[in-house]
């Protein structure tokens, strides 16, 4: 056994870096340095319901901040009196995400499929925010546009989207 791991493990970092070498651009780490985590104030946070979703509300953020910062690449959505968070979809998507000053990004958050589930729960507030807490702010039902509260039950999120169009597609809302 000791022979076939030391074959196998050289063997797997040459495949490895054979890889590497051969990854298409697109694939490649960015080159330089990473920039620093956004932090409260270098942020403008919106959110409303998308029209003709009630259940769905968009999230954008923009860098308002002179230089880029990094968010994470889900947004933190939280229900103010509920224990959880919205779930991403698709699953994963751990990691940084560069926003350049003045980039503005999109998320689309389904809070409920049905709003007659009968394990429905009602929610005073929606709060955006990071993982670490750097950054966040609370919005009202009626900021939202949802009624007096908001109704949740397995809520998803998308991951940060580049236009309102593609967190739509990403949530399934649209095709293209």
């Amino acid at each position: 056994m000791r022979i076939r791991a030391a074959i196998a493990v050289p063997a797997a970092s040459a495949a490895a870096a054979a890889l590497l070498l051969t990854a298409p651009p697109a694939h490649a780490a960015a080159a330089g340095p990473r920039p620093a985590p956004c932090v409260q104030g270098a942020l403008k946070l919106r959110a409303s319901t998308v029209p003709g979703r009630p259940t769905v509300v968009r999230v954008s953020a923009t860098n308002v901040g002179g230089r880029a910062c990094a968010v994470d690449r889900v947004p933190l959505v939280t229900f103010g009196g509920l224990d959880g968070a919205a779930l991403p979809l698709p699953a994963g998507g751990t990691g940084r995400l560069r926003l350049a000053a003045g980039e503005t990004v999109h998320a689309d958050v389904r809070t409920i499929v049905r709003t007659s589930d009968p394990q429905a729960r009602r929610a005073r507030s929606v709060t955006v925010g990071d993982w670490a807490g750097r950054w966040g702010r609370v919005f009202t039902p009626a900021r939202l546009g949802t009624g007096p509260q908001v109704s949740v039950w397995e809520p998803v999120t998308t991951w940060w989207q580049p236009s309102p169009a593609a967190a739509d597609r990403a949530l399934g809302l649209s095709r293209g």
